[in-house]
């Protein structure tokens, strides 16, 4: 059991309270907080030894962001499918890509994801793709924590990445549930309700139960979806994913643009945690979540940055300023989403909706899930607001230290779990192939 001591530092704690408690000691015993104090805690202390000692000063201390909806390996499509109205982004260029992906491909990609999420200060993700597999193996190998959730269409191997079967995907989810010392969970993976029949969406609801993890889909992307769920069902896609069962177990909902007062009662009544990536709405043109009356309704909402093909990266920071800058806009209410409101949907609401509770504080018995983030370039100065420096001004250059269960990650800006060098230089290599491969194919299919 590793013992860390960060000396000096401010730390925003997300508490009840809201507090920023200046100059002040965390001391970590293994995987927990177990001590904040002014001045008062010293190496001799901890019973650990050696006792790893950090000067905090000039830096804020914050619990880590969670990124409640990605697809990891799509980084090897970053760029790839750009200025693109949503139906042809997807169908014109990420299925064509997909067409040619290989398995060790889902590896490298969610690798990169890893090393470029933990450098933002992420210290765990929610994710939804297939190999997942493959995924856990990178998670495994970067630190961090995850919920990994296969992605099944659900009308057949034949149509399904790889071929895989319903039974892959559950065996997956038995296997690795609770690997990584507990730090990787799973979730079963239906892409949506206008992809999956109701007879599969029933399927997966008894396996979830059989095997407690949680569902994790796509809600109501679009007016056009709720349209042709009135028309083949007769209800909202919320309405009939409830009428399912699927929300009788834990569900991440990711999106829900398309949503009406109805639907965010039975949200809210179910338990649901909606994951909003506003950025990726932004890009594709597709609308915005109503953030404001889902939280109103008593929604469990947690940001996201959606996957790197349609957002193009996975920088959480950028997601709080965008959600804090549009919301204002958009209400035209300066006072709406105060910043630390906003730094608990990425910390706090991201762990409870991946299932990682006693994430998101920074206060003893808690898990030492936390990063230090250096205010000394310019654009953080003068210091006057520390936690809306965190949500307007920091980027991700900033993030010096990261901590995921105690254990470091990242010191004083290097990676310390991930071959960086030659994770980038794999997946762009594997990217380049990948839609090559896609393009070749679909000039012989047409000519």
């Amino acid at each position: 059991m590793a013992s860390i001591l960060i000396q000096n530092v401010t730390a925003i704690t997300l508490d009840d309270q809201d507090r920023i408690l200046y100059d002040v000691d965390i001391a970590i015993e293994g995987r927990n907080i177990v001590a904040i104090e002014r001045n008062q805690v010293s190496p001799k202390n901890l019973v650990s030894d050696p006792c790893e000692v950090i000067d905090g000063r000039e830096r804020v201390a914050l619990p880590g962001f969670f990124n409640a909806h990605t697809h990891a390996p799509m980084t090897l499509e970053r760029g790839w499918a750009e200025d693109l109205p949503f139906d042809r982004w997807l169908n014109e260029r990420i299925w064509v890509a997909e067409s040619a992906l290989e398995e060790e491909d889902v590896y490298w990609g969610a690798a990169l994801a890893c090393c470029e999420m933990i450098r933002a200060g992420v210290v765990g993700f929610g994710d939804h793709y297939f190999w997942m597999g493959q995924v856990a193996q990178a998670v495994e190998e970067a630190g961090l924590k995850a919920n990994l959730a296969w992605c099944q269409f659900g009308i057949g191997a034949e149509h399904e990445v790889g071929g895989i079967t319903f039974d892959d995907t559950v065996r997956f989810a038995r296997e690795w549930h609770g690997a990584a010392d507990g730090r990787i969970r799973c979730a079963l993976g239906p892409h949506s309700s206008y992809m999956c029949p109701p007879e599969f969406l029933h399927r997966v609801v008894q396996a979830a139960r059989e095997l407690g993890a949680r569902i994790h889909l796509h809600v109501a992307e679009s007016q056009e979806q709720v349209t042709n769920s009135l028309a083949a069902h007769g209800k909202t896609p919320v309405s009939h994913l409830a009428a399912l069962g699927v929300f009788d177990v834990p569900a991440i909902a990711a999106h829900c643009i398309a949503v009406d007062d109805e639907d965010i009662v039975i949200l809210a009544e179910k338990g649901v945690h909606v994951a909003h990536t506003p950025k990726t709405y932004l890009k594709l043109a597709m609308g915005m979540a109503p953030l404001p009356r889902l939280l109103e309704g008593g929604v469990n909402v947690a940001l996201g940055t959606d996957g790197p093909a349609s957002n193009s990266d996975l920088n959480m920071l950028e997601v709080l300023r965008i959600t804090g800058l549009y919301h204002k806009n958009a209400q035209n209410r300066p006072e709406a989403l105060p910043r630390t409101q906003i730094l608990r949907l990425a910390t706090q609401a991201g762990a409870q909706a991946l299932g990682f509770d006693g994430s998101g504080i920074l206060a003893p018995g808690h898990p030492a899930d936390l990063i230090l983030l250096d205010t000394c370039a310019p654009h953080w100065f003068p210091r006057h607001d520390l936690a809306a420096g965190v949500v307007y001004t920091a980027h991700p250059s900033d993030v010096s230290h990261v901590f995921v269960d105690g254990r470091l990650l990242l010191r004083d800006g290097e990676l310390l779990t991930l071959d960086e060098e030659r994770i980038c230089y794999e997946a762009e290599r594997r990217a380049f192939r990948m839609v090559g491969a896609s393009m070749r194919q679909v000039r012989k299919y047409q000519g």
